[in-house]
């Protein structure tokens, strides 16, 4: 009696299993034929590939700013005229190298998508990069070239598909380079007032007063990066005058290998990067 009892049990349970078996086919055959089903796995790709593109792009910005920060050391290096060619021909290939490898390999992996989406990815990395190249322009030239001859570098031809291919630059992105130039060019001019050259100093601090009149323009864009970077400058602004007033006014009195000392005792506790490399 019993075992007929156990025999009708496992003949349910066989058959409960042989039903649920049934309904689970029948589930996967109604998600491999339904569109919804086949939609949202072609979305789950699309996000996928998307989210791989950006962490390819991060990687190449993060390589971008490391290169690029190196590319400043290496131009702050220079101490006298003969060295100068030297450092600044050095610091024109690096850049090219930097344009021409690590820039094209996010041109390449932009093409047919839309680059607003992705730079936030390298924004960072170019930042940093048009540091570099404005304070290269500046060491060579005396001036800086506009955004828009920035644009034309980054600027790359792919033929298997004959498709022209652009950096992202927009003009916030490089006026906030700009701003952090200006921190540079206040090392700079403490550098070459250590190298007892005086009359440098007094031109970049025309220069960066240009560039601090330009910036006055952008003080009522409803932006916190742009008032922090605003804020920063004026800070460089007013330790380069600090310093030419001291030449002016005690340049005379001190002996010129005291000067940088006394143009920068102010503010040696308080920032750091205001000495002299």
């Amino acid at each position: 009696m019993s075992q007929t009892k156990d025999d009708g049990k496992n003949r349910g349970h066989r058959s409960k299993i042989n039903i649920d078996d049934g309904k689970q086919e029948n589930v996967e055959n109604m998600h491999e034929n339904s569109l919804i089903v086949q939609q949202f796995q072609a979305y789950a790709a699309e996000l996928d590939d998307k989210h791989d593109r950006f962490e390819r792009i991060v990687k190449i910005g993060r390589d971008i700013n490391i290169e690029s920060k190196r590319i400043i050391f290496l131009l702050h290096t220079i101490d006298k005229k003969s060295k100068q060619e030297s450092v600044l021909c050095e610091a024109n290939l690096r850049l090219q190298k930097v344009a021409q490898h690590q820039f094209k390999a996010i041109a390449f992996e932009l093409k047919d998508q839309d680059p607003y989406l992705y730079l936030k990815g390298y924004r960072n990395g170019l930042e940093e990069y048009i540091e570099a190249v404005t304070f290269y322009q500046y060491l060579k030239y005396d001036n800086m070239e506009n955004w828009l001859e920035l644009e034309k570098t980054l600027t790359y031809t792919f033929p298997e598909k004959s498709k022209t291919i652009q950096i992202l630059i927009s003009p916030f992105e490089y006026i906030l380079g700009i701003a952090d130039l200006t921190g540079e060019l206040m090392r700079q001019c403490i550098n070459t007032l250590a190298l007892g050259d005086r009359a440098s100093c007094y031109q970049t601090c025309n220069f960066v007063r240009n560039i601090y009149k330009g910036f006055l323009g952008c003080a009522s864009v409803s932006n916190r990066e742009i008032h922090r970077k605003l804020s920063t400058l004026k800070q460089s602004l007013h330790k380069i005058e600090s310093v030419c007033y001291t030449i002016k006014v005690r340049g005379s009195e001190i002996p010129k290998h005291l000067l940088v000392d006394v143009a920068t005792g102010e503010y040696a506790d308080s920032d750091e990067g205001y000495q002299a490399y």
